[in-house]
């Protein structure tokens, strides 16, 4: 499988959206990457379920809702019928883990895990055959443009691991904060299989180029500076 590249859409400018997406669709992105943050489980606010369902008309590209909120549980019908087609909850936000996997997938989406910089990959342990992607996040949510803490990179590692180890070889780590050129080579090599990208992408003068960029972080290239 090659790497998956997907441009995060808080990073784009919000009074031209649909222009931005045109520019990731035409840059050949796999996925756009949606923010959904309340304000309470992370010190921001940005966009809910009405948006995603705008996104949904313009585009045709998956759309990867990562929810930062606390009570995801409320809130999952709701991004089903907008059309995300990845939903990914905290398991710090999360009482009854495995039960709201199931219920994402039940309403035919898939279910995704996101992990803070602090939270160990053991969390994931009885839920392992419930996920269709992990996201590992290597900033601390609720801001873009942070840098990347490497400390997250052997937990990338310990995942695959347990994943593989599992019988869940299908599922797909994505990690989350500070990627670019020099830190996608690096969680590559570790087993991620999915880079989001704000900043090195929308913040590029060439929008295609970064993207192609990103997608040469394969574990067994270099990716090339952008």
């Amino acid at each position: 499988m090659g790497i998956l590249v997907a441009p995060s859409i808080l990073s784009a400018d919000f009074a031209n959206l649909a222009a931005d997406i045109k520019r990731a669709e035409d840059g050949k992105a796999d996925w756009l990457h949606v923010d959904v943050m309340d304000g309470h489980f992370v010190p921001n606010l940005t966009i809910g379920a009405p948006v995603v369902r705008s996104l949904r008309n313009v585009t045709q590209l998956p759309l990867d809702c990562h929810l930062m909120v606390s009570d995801p549980d409320r809130f999952l019908e709701d991004f089903a019928q907008a059309g995300a087609t990845y939903l990914t909850v905290h398991t710090e936000a999360c009482v009854h883990l495995q039960r709201t996997l199931s219920q994402i997938r039940k309403l035919g989406m898939k279910a995704g895990v996101a992990l803070n910089p602090s939270t160990p990959e053991q969390v994931l342990e009885y839920v392992l055959q419930d996920l269709d992607l992990v996201l590992v996040m290597s900033v601390n949510p609720g801001f873009g443009g942070q840098a990347f803490i490497p400390a997250v990179v052997p937990k990338i590692s310990a995942i695959r691991k347990m994943l593989d180890e599992a019988g869940n070889k299908q599922a797909l780590i994505s990690v989350d904060g500070g990627i670019n050129t020099e830190t996608g080579s690096v969680v590559t090599a570790a087993g991620a299989n999915v880079l989001v990208a704000g900043k090195s992408v929308y913040g590029a003068t060439d929008v295609t180029a970064a993207i192609r960029h990103l997608h040469q972080c394969g574990p067994k290239n270099v990716c090339k500076a952008g």
